[in-house]
């Protein structure tokens, strides 16, 4: 995955959910604690188990379920509203800690970042992120908890909860927390809660986004104005989407695109297309990094009147980013550049 893409929210799989992943379910995990501190039960156990708080669930395999964290329907799709309020906590709460882990491989990751996962109590996250986690991290918390996609707010909540019952939790996402990710709705749910976020000292820690680390491996087109837009629905809606590309499309910008393609939703790369080529001359360069810093990276340089005709090619899918130029941006020695201003107040 390119880092935070969010294959969380809506991937293609064949999962429930109907995404696809490469997550496992045979992350490290703690083997000898089956129960929770808070709630649902660590990934070493494929039975369920009672939390300290009252909460039960299944192995990391599938979906949880618990009553001091939210809980999610069998096919992880519906998640039902939080459950335990502030109220419901006795301990001195602990730390929370949103940490974004770069692009996915060790030498991405910030030493602030493996800094605050090596505090943590407990490590929270969608499997596919703790498996990217180094192994000498990993070993040093007391729990791990790990949940297939569709579990962002189950998940959140029992890392939350976690933090209130007294651990200290960071949760994971690739990239970094405020990309696509879970450090607002951390910071919604701690509220529903009744809770605040100095109450258990929450701190978003910083990783290298999508747009940044693909970025890099296509040249240097985001040096002048830029924005990102995901193609995903799951959360909002795909009118939304197209109005956002229209506004972008039309205006200098250079224009990252997440979570680009699922055969779920191929409509909507489609539409991205026609939106991007109603506005933006065919020969335009456009960037494609699929796994950015994984073992199946792959680079591409082309021009936007070929992009839709990639859909249906393995370079394009939900681990994918690419980078739209705007008409500035030229390709040179195999690289893409997007001018900053320069040549026009100085001569070199």
């Amino acid at each position: 995955m390119s880092t935070d893409t969010n294959a969380d929210a809506d991937d293609e799989s064949t999962s429930k959910c109907g995404a696809s992943s490469t997550e496992s379910s045979s992350s490290e995990t703690s083997t000898d604690s089956p129960s929770s501190k808070c709630g649902a039960s660590n990934t070493s156990t494929d039975d369920s188990s009672s939390s300290k708080c009252g909460a039960s669930s299944s192995s990391s395999s599938s979906s949880s379920s618990s009553s001091c964290g939210a809980s999610s329907d069998d096919d992880g799709s519906n998640e039902k509203e939080v459950g335990s309020t502030v109220d419901d906590f006795d301990a001195e709460p602990g730390q929370l800690s949103a940490v974004g882990l770069g692009p996915g491989h060790p030498e991405g990751m910030t030493d602030r970042a493996k800094t605050a996962l090596l505090e943590a109590d407990h490590i929270v996250g969608y499997t596919t992120y703790i498996d990217l986690i180094p192994d000498e991290i990993t070993e040093e918390a007391d729990e791990l908890y790990d949940t297939p996609m569709c579990g962002e707010v189950s998940r959140t909540e029992e890392a939350i909860d976690r933090a209130l019952a007294g651990n200290d939790v960071a949760i994971v996402g690739s990239g970094d927390p405020n990309v696509y990710a879970l450090g607002g709705l951390a910071l919604e749910i701690l509220e529903s809660k009744g809770a605040t976020a100095s109450m258990v000292d929450f701190e978003a820690v910083p990783g290298v986004p999508a747009a940044q680390s693909c970025a890099a491996r296509l040249g240097a087109p985001l040096v002048n104005d830029t924005v990102s837009i995901s193609l995903s629905d799951h959360l909002v809606p795909m009118p939304e989407i197209e109005s956002r590309l229209h506004s972008a499309a039309k205006e200098s910008f250079t224009i990252t695109i997440y979570n680009p393609w699922s055969r779920k939703r191929r409509e909507n790369f489609e539409k991205a297309c026609e939106i991007l080529m109603a506005h933006r001359d065919a020969d335009t360069p456009v960037g494609i990094v699929h796994g950015a810093g994984r073992e199946d990276e792959q680079v591409m340089i082309t021009e936007l009147g070929e992009l839709e005709d990639l859909g249906e090619s393995e370079i394009i899918d939900m681990t994918t980013t690419i980078v739209v130029g705007n008409e500035d941006t030229y390709v040179w020695d195999d690289r893409m550049v997007t001018p900053r201003g320069y040549e026009t107040k100085y001569d070199y």
